[in-house]
């Protein structure tokens, strides 16, 4: 007689992921968590697309969404061995030999770029030097001098103003550390819309930030913005309030008020939206 099978002891595990960043304040990859028991905070060892490298734990181990095609995730290797500490520090010291060594060869050759960063692959047998330039620049000469001199491979990446301030970090208008040298991990589209939207003065030198472009702040509450002017009556628009009828001038979005210019004798007044009457109420 065939023994009685419990469906659920069948059951495959479900997989879970895990959210790492391999670089200060970089994006999250995610990687499949396997049977390791990790936290945030801890430090692993990931396969990335250019070899082994040393990542911090973000987001400790969940289930994955049903549209994340786990195919494509790679596991992370292992958890971080003191022997694994001491490699990294010894790549960072190589990593500003490097740099101070780029830094110095641009200048000889006086090159129209700008060193951001260097990279050294885990295995050390590849270093990244990214860099920004206002045109394409000619390295040829300069990447077969770091070559030969540090004796490893050399790629350089031209990277972006946004990129390179997230890199360097600074001091915001705000008078704190910028966002995306902190905690902004991606970087979203910013418009002037966004800003118009907000009653910004449209003056570049207000609304650009350390690197040039419009600011990332402009962003995070444009949302709240649109959903309070929805309610407010547009600029131009006819209205009656208690205070008289006329035009919206201005819109204090934040306050929920609107200056008007009464009809009657030009002035401006300040109205909530309570004082408002509604036109279709008043058989207007």
């Amino acid at each position: 007689m065939a023994a009685d099978i419990d469906p659920f002891e069948s059951s495959p595990v479900e997989p879970k992921i895990v959210a790492v960043s391999l670089f200060p304040v970089g994006r999250l990859h995610n990687f499949l968590a396997g049977d390791l028991e990790l936290k945030r905070g801890d430090r692993v060892l990931v396969e990335g697309d250019e070899g082994s490298c040393l990542g911090t734990v973000e987001i400790e181990p969940h289930e994955p969404a049903l549209t994340l095609d786990l195919a494509a995730l790679k596991p992370v290797l292992r958890m971080a061995a003191a022997r694994d500490l001491r490699l990294e520090e010894d790549l960072l010291g190589r990593e500003h030999h490097a740099e101070r060594l780029c830094v110095a060869r641009i200048r000889e050759r006086d090159l129209p770029m700008k060193l951001v960063r260097v990279e050294y692959a885990w295995d050390s047998r590849k270093a990244t030097f990214y860099f920004t330039a206002e045109s394409r620049v000619d390295f040829r000469d300069l990447v077969r001098d770091l070559a030969t001199t540090l004796r490893v491979r050399v790629e350089m990446k031209q990277i972006g103003s946004r990129d390179e301030s997230k890199v360097t970090g600074g001091i915001g208008a705000c008078g704190r550390e910028l966002c995306c040298s902190t905690w902004l991990r991606d970087f979203e589209a910013v418009t002037v819309k966004m800003a118009r939207d907000q009653g910004l003065a449209l003056h570049p030198s207000r609304l650009a930030g350390m690197c040039g472009k419009l600011k990332c702040c402009l962003r995070y509450e444009y949302a709240s913005y649109v959903e309070l002017k929805r309610a407010l009556p547009n600029i131009g628009k006819r209205v009656e309030s208690v205070a008289g009828s006329g035009k919206v001038v201005r819109q204090n979005i934040l306050k929920q008020t609107v200056l008007i210019q009464r009809e009657d004798d030009g002035g401006v007044v300040e109205a909530t939206l309570e004082q408002l009457v509604d036109a279709r109420n008043s058989g207007g």
